[in-house]
């Protein structure tokens, strides 16, 4: 299951990577203009999630988790195979500079197709996400959760490190070749489908759970434990918040290695690593805090530490030839990314062992889709967020970067408000000598 998440979140990272760098100065009209467009790719990419978590979390319940792992993985090399077609496709890239001698290229038009074929891979991915969650309880003890989380976080983030690094390094080499990557991305999915196969199984949560249409969102079963458990569901609240914050970070830091300090795809890349480089680091000391419980108040120490953290990116040094100077600078800029992504390690892990955790396990699936469900309506309210911040600062005449400042005061309720407790994980059946 490590291995099979692994390769998927490392494929989806290289392919949204160079999505996300094509659209980051988008050429719009014949005489030269750019615009910022990875709010589209962000957007397009969170609506198929928001379409299909809630049905997923039902199919994660009513089938076997381990079969739609599998055939997740299937749908993979098809969306794959369509991402060589519209590389193929998209041979309209206009070269602008040359940068750290790697020549600098954007898009004429939006590349609608390759955001047609990005939506397919969210799609994937959706389905994909309660049947990986959910597992993980059926497949470990209650007091090993944590734990196991941690690994599963880590390895995932270690994905997203490699992936957004290698997505920028194949775009720079390859960028004449592009259906090339897209033969890259196919492999890959092959690889994932075979590690797949050797997923142990489950037996079924509810193989008789009644469909209503209402699944389709989020179910009367998930919507009435929310409403009764009150816990829960502010955990659920909190958790999107993370997922907010954590939607405008490829965002904003693509632009600012990019445009704010003209570093090429490979280095602004490896830039946005780091973000995840601290979370991998942050999911891990907080699976080792936890020990078999779940300490909220490492939630608010994440939450002040990553405030603290963006409104340090936020600070501007000086205004000179109509461009703002950055006062953390490149290498100011990567401490505060790294520690960025450690605090936000240390807010997410115990609220997402909560919600796995908390909800009884016949309809553990369905709560977990609704979860799904209100993260990605969040990361498309952070899409428009980040649209909406651009357009205010460039008529207030301010540093694009302000955008970081803005996401952290989000951040200072929880860390001042957000209940502390601690919940035990330890179960009955985990005292049972077998």
């Amino acid at each position: 299951m490590t291995t099979t998440q692994f390769l998927g979140a490392f494929n989806d990272s290289i392919f949204k990577q160079i999505v996300l760098l094509l659209c980051v100065a988008v050429i719009v009209n014949p005489g030269g203009e750019t615009r910022d467009q990875q709010f589209l790719a962000q957007g397009i990419f969170a609506i198929a999630f928001i379409l299909l978590s809630g049905i997923s979390g039902y199919w994660s319940d009513r089938v076997s988790k381990r079969g739609l792992i599998v055939f997740c993985k299937l749908l993979e090399i098809v969306v794959m195979l369509g991402a060589v077609f519209a590389f193929t496709m998209l041979s309209n890239l206009k070269i602008r500079n040359v940068v750290d001698g790697v020549e600098q290229f954007s898009p004429l038009g939006t590349p609608w197709l390759l955001l047609a074929i990005l939506f397919l891979m969210g799609s994937q991915s959706a389905v994909f996400g309660p049947a990986k969650y959910g597992i993980l309880p059926e497949m470990v003890r209650g007091t090993d959760l944590p734990r196991m989380n941690g690994i599963i976080q880590m390895t995932t983030f270690l994905a997203i490190i490699l992936g957004t690094w290698v997505g920028g390094i194949l775009l720079d080499a390859m960028h004449h070749l592009l259906w090339a990557i897209g033969l890259i991305c196919v492999g890959l999915a092959i690889i994932g489908t075979l590690t797949s196969l050797l997923v142990r199984r489950t037996p079924v949560a509810e193989p008789d759970a009644p469909f209503f249409w209402s699944n389709l969102a989020i179910s009367p079963d998930a919507r009435s434990i929310l409403y009764r458990d009150k816990p829960l569901r502010n955990a659920l609240w909190v958790y999107s918040i993370f997922w907010f914050v954590a939607a405008i970070f490829p965002l904003m830091v693509n632009w600012l290695g990019r445009e704010q300090f003209s570093m090429s795809n490979s280095r602004t890349s490896f830039l946005l690593a780091t973000v995840s480089i601290g979370i991998a680091a942050g999911f891990v000391c907080a699976g080792k805090f936890s020990g078999g419980h779940i300490h909220f108040r490492l939630v608010k120490i994440g939450a002040l530490g990553l405030a603290i953290c963006l409104l340090l990116l936020a600070l501007p040094a000086s205004f000179t030839q109509e461009k703002w100077g950055h006062l953390l600078g490149i290498r100011g800029s990567y401490v505060a990314l790294i520690f960025s992504g450690f605090f936000a390690g240390l807010f997410a892990l115990p609220v997402q062992v909560y919600l796995q955790a908390r909800p009884p396990q016949k309809i553990k699936g369905r709560v977990i889709g609704a979860m799904n469900l209100v993260n990605w309506i969040a990361i498309v309210l952070a899409a428009f967020f980040f649209f909406l911040s651009d357009e205010l600062l460039q008529f207030l005449n301010l540093p694009k970067f302000s955008i970081f400042g803005i996401t952290g005061l989000l951040l200072l309720p929880i860390a001042f408000f957000y209940r502390s407790d601690k919940v035990s994980l330890v179960t009955e059946s985990d005292n049972e000598v077998d």
